[in-house]
């Protein structure tokens, strides 16, 4: 795996954040891979808020409170079952 640096574009230069890379001496050059990262979207930032209120509110409603055991729970609701549509046909 190759390493991975962080920085900061500002006009058509990198500003090192954290540990520098080690650079060639004189005119000798070296290839980079720069990926932008682009901020959250509004929309999906809304989305998580609302999704965090939903899960406030099932706690504050104790709403999950006659599940006995929840692992036992999780495995039975990831038990295997027929997709909608793709009913099996045993021969």
């Amino acid at each position: 795996m190759y390493p991975t640096y962080r920085a900061i574009l500002r006009g058509h230069y990198l500003e090192w954040k954290g540990e520098t890379p080690s650079f060639p001496q004189g005119d000798e050059s070296v290839e980079v891979h720069v990926t932008l990262m682009e901020p959250v979207a509004p929309e999906r930032q809304q989305r998580g808020v609302a999704m965090a209120a939903a899960l406030e509110t099932l706690a504050a409603q104790n709403a999950v409170a006659d599940i006995a055991d929840p692992v036992a729970w999780q495995r039975e609701q990831r038990e295997d079952r027929a997709l909608p549509g793709r009913e099996t046909h045993d021969s």
